[in-house]
């Protein structure tokens, strides 16, 4: 049994699946593992998502204690958003997930590209040291 903010889960895949519940948030843990963003650059990379879903779903991440939301006091405002270290330890979970999804796609579909300019999958990967 697990209890994580008086919710109780049976086992902790369920516990996982609670705080990942959703594409979003894997997206925005996915594009912060690189390095620390505004809102304005997670919302240009992620252009499907709309900014009241973005802004809901960096609130839940922040109240799970999986990003940090950093304010600077300055005019106009200034806030980054970055890994907690429970967060950061994701990083083998996105590798696997990662080589699982080209090798997914490879089998049942088609890997197009692999360009750094094209597909941010691979600049990502690149940038924090993914090697397939």
């Amino acid at each position: 049994m697990y209890k994580v903010n008086d919710k109780e889960y049976k086992c902790s895949v369920a516990l996982t699946s609670d705080i990942f519940n959703d594409k979003w948030k894997l997206s925005i843990i996915w594009h912060l593992l690189s390095e620390e963003k505004r809102f304005k650059e997670l919302h240009e990379i992620m252009s499907d998502i709309t900014q009241k879903t973005l802004t809901v779903k960096l609130k839940e991440l922040e109240a799970k204690n999986i990003i940090n939301r950093e304010v600077y006091p300055q005019v106009p405002p200034k806030v980054v958003y970055s890994l907690t270290p429970a967060g950061a330890r994701l990083k083998g979970v996105f590798k696997e997930m990662y080589n699982w999804g080209i090798s997914y796609a490879s089998e049942h579909g088609e890997v197009t590209s692999e360009d750094n300019d094209v597909c941010c999958d691979t600049y990502i990967a690149n940038k924090i040291g993914i090697n397939k």
